[in-house]
C-alpha cells in the first residue's frame, strides 16, 4: 500500500478527491497526513475522513528555508512513499525537494511546458490561446519544469475567463492526479525511471 502526504494552502478540491479515491478498499494508496503552510480550509477534508494534519505556517519562520527545514521535519515524521503537492502556493526550497525528488508530485493547469508558473490559466487567456490543459509532473528544482507523468488537452471556449476556464480544467487535473497515484502504487509508473529519463 502506497502512502501519501498531502500538502495545500487552499481549499483542498485536488485533496478532496484524493481522499474519496483512496476511501475505496480497491484502491492501492492511502493518505496518512495532510500538512499546510497556513490555516487551510481543505483540513476540513482531512478532519472528515480523519486524517492527521500538521501546520508549517510559512509566515513564523525568518526565510524560506527556515520554513522548508521544518516543513522536511515534518514529513520525515510520517515517512510517505509519496508527497503530493494539491494547491501548495509556496516554491519548495531546493534542499527540501532534493530529498524528496522524485516522490515529490504536482498538478499544473496547464499543458507543460506551456504556461508554467501561478498564473497559468491567466497567462493562457491573455496569450490567446486555443487550447491549454492539465499536467501531472515531478517536482524540480525548477519552476514545473519536472518530468510530465501525465496531461490532457483542453479547449479554451469562447467567451471563457479565468474562473470558468478554471473550472473545467480542475476536474481533469483530479482525475489525473488520482490516475497517477495509482500507478505508482500499482508500479505501472516507475518515478525512478522517469526521472532517469529527463536530461
Amino acid at each position: 500500500m502506497l502512502t501519501v502526504a498531502v500538502l495545500i494552502s487552499g481549499t483542498g478540491s485536488n485533496l478532496r478527491a484524493l481522499l474519496e479515491a483512496a476511501a475505496a478498499s480497491d484502491f492501492p494508496a492511502r493518505v496518512i497526513a495532510v500538512g499546510a503552510d497556513r490555516e487551510a480550509e481543505g483540513f476540513a477534508h482531512a478532519e472528515h475522513f480523519g486524517i492527521p494534519t500538521f501546520l508549517v505556517p510559512f509566515d513564523a519562520f525568518g526565510s524560506r528555508a527556515e520554513w522548508g527545514a521544518e516543513l522536511g521535519a515534518q514529513l520525515r515524521v510520517w515517512q510517505p512513499d509519496l508527497v503530493v503537492l494539491s494547491g501548495l502556493m509556496r516554491l519548495l526550497p531546493a534542499d527540501l525537494v532534493a530529498e524528496w525528488e522524485p516522490r515529490i508530485i504536482n498538478t499544473h493547469p496547464a499543458y507543460l511546458p506551456e504556461f508554467p508558473g501561478a498564473h497559468g490559466v491567466r497567462d493562457a487567456l491573455r496569450a490567446g490561446a486555443t487550447q491549454t490543459g492539465a499536467s501531472v509532473i515531478v517536482v524540480d528544482s525548477g519552476v514545473d519544469t519536472g518530468p510530465i507523468l501525465a496531461q490532457e488537452r483542453i479547449p479554451v471556449l469562447p467567451g471563457d475567463d479565468e474562473t470558468s476556464l478554471h473550472d473545467r480544467i480542475k476536474p481533469v487535473e483530479r482525475r489525473l492526479l488520482i490516475d497517477v497515484v495509482r500507478r505508482i502504487a500499482e508500479g505501472d509508473l516507475d518515478l525512478d525511471a522517469v526521472a532517469s529519463r529527463t536530461p
